[in-house]
């Protein structure tokens, strides 16, 4: 059953609950670039038939401009830490009045643009479960101070609480291995409990079912097949806190190219 919300602020989501009973955890999945379309209505779905609850907030509510062309991708709307982290806590706050959600199992997944999210979460944050990276935050600009986004994103991923799936594309145009091996050397640097997967042939938005140009379906299984298994283990006693435990997978080709890549319509 999914169901339009509204959260503190004014933030508007939408919120798939499992048909199960008792108390479930409940997943954050942030939208692409595009903003809310049915990608992520579909993603909270699917978290709902697993037994979560699924939380989709409306990252770009601050945006005045052209929405048609937002989820066209011809336009653009910039996220402020400050205010990306509020719309985040009245997300949190949100799930935690429902009699429905275990608040003490709560995680955040973020996509393409929205992948800093869960980092800057985690970061300012002690009560998340995990947090999952899906071919997002870590890219060239994420490193680099901005306007909107003052400090760089290493200085967030020092001060994670949780542990971190980071999931990427050996095809992906927008993130290169050198950036995730910058990811990998932070968290490891920091002692954060990771697992990152570089998945061999992937465009960039691999999970996408929506854009037939990027979506690869035998992928998409294998990467949900790893999202629920760390999902499970993180919301379950799979990952003991008093250690810090780093997993590593990568199939790429020995002549790996990153100027080789190309977006997918």
């Amino acid at each position: 059953m999914v169901t339009e919300i509204k959260l503190h602020g004014g933030i508007t989501g939408y919120l798939a609950k499992p048909k199960v009973s008792g108390k479930r955890p409940a997943i954050i999945n942030l939208h692409e670039r595009y903003g809310i379309d049915k990608h992520t209505i579909d993603i909270a779905e699917r978290f709902a038939r697993e037994g979560y609850v699924g939380l989709a907030p409306d990252m770009f509510s601050r945006f005045t401009g052209d929405r048609k062309a937002l989820l066209r991708g011809d336009a653009r709307a910039e996220m402020a830490d400050d205010e990306a982290l509020s719309d985040l806590e009245a997300a949190i706050a949100y799930l935690r009045t429902l009699d429905y959600v275990d608040g003490d199992k709560i995680s955040i997944v973020g996509f393409c643009q929205s992948g800093r999210q869960p980092i800057l979460a985690a970061a300012s944050r002690s009560d998340l479960s995990s947090i999952i990276v899906m071919y997002g935050g870590i890219s060239d600009r994420e490193w680099m101070p901005h306007e909107l986004r003052p400090q760089p994103i290493s200085t967030f991923i020092e001060r994670i609480s949780c542990p971190v799936l980071g999931v990427f594309g050996e095809a992906d145009h927008v993130i290169s291995l050198d950036n995730v091996l910058r990811f990998q050397y932070h968290l490891s640097k920091a002692n954060k409990s990771y697992h990152i997967r570089i998945c061999r042939d992937m465009p960039h938005g691999w999970l996408n079912d929506t854009m037939p140009g990027r979506y690869r379906l035998e992928g998409a299984e294998k990467a949900w097949q790893l999202i629920f298994s760390f999902l499970k283990q993180t919301f379950g006693k799979g990952w003991d806190p008093s250690r810090v435990l780093w997993r590593f997978e990568s199939d790429i080709s020995r002549d790996y190219d990153f100027s080789g890549n190309v977006r997918c319509a």
